[in-house]
Order: C-alpha cells, then structure tokens, then sequence
C-alpha cells in the first residue's frame, strides 16, 4: 500500500521558514516525479514545485526564488525549504507523486498524494 506522509507544517510569522518533508512507503519512485501542491482556503489546489526522476526541479513563479525542493532517492522521500514566507503561502501543503510531471504542474489527477499538512503564515 502506498503512503506518501507529510511533516514539518505549523505556524510561522512573515519572513520566517519552515521546511517540509514527505516519507512515500510501499514503492520506490525513483521513475516518478515528486513534488508539492497546495491549497489555500476556498482556493483551487496549485502546484508548487516538482523534481523529476533525473532531479530537475521546477517551480510556480509565486514561489520562484524562495522556495526550493530536494529529494532522496535512497530513502524515497522529497522536502521544501521554503524561505521568505509570505501570509499568501497560508495553505495546506500536499506531496504528490506522478509518472508525469505535467500532472503535477496541472495539480490534477496525480497518481498519489498524501493528506497534506498545513502551514500558516501570519503577518
């Protein structure tokens, strides 16, 4: 059974960092695309930054700059750093994992996600 389990969601001022990490179980991905989505409250899910099997990153303009992906290959896991925070990054922030990057760009359809974690920036 695959699990994708995310952590390191809480609560941070403007300016602050947090960084997030997600251990994926029941299969290794190291073919797959891994990255991040989000949603905000009453918003659509978007995506925020994916890397590919080959370790290619690739971000949302919104977070462009401030935010930047890793992943282990070994230990199957994936985490953002995120810098700089804005109250605008207030969401619940989501590891998604996908054969297709262009899944996770389009934040639909993925092939597994996890249940999320919320991270809430005050100003």
């Amino acid at each position: 059974q695959v699990q994708l389990l995310e952590s390191g969601g809480g609560l941070v001022q403007a300016g602050d960092s947090l960084s997030l990490s997600c251990a994926a179980s029941g299969y290794t991905f190291s073919t797959y695309a891994m990255g991040w989505l989000r949603q905000a409250p009453g918003k659509e899910r978007e995506f925020v930054a994916y890397m590919s099997w080959n370790g290619n990153s690739y971000y949302a303009d919104s977070v462009k700059g401030r935010f930047t992906i890793s992943r282990d290959y070994a230990k199957n896991t994936v985490s953002l750093q995120m810098n700089s925070l804005k109250p605008e990054d207030t969401a619940v922030y989501y590891c998604a994992v996908d054969i297709d990057p262009e899944t996770l760009v389009v934040a639909h359809g993925m092939d597994f996600w996890g249940k999320g974690t919320l991270v809430t920036v005050s100003v």
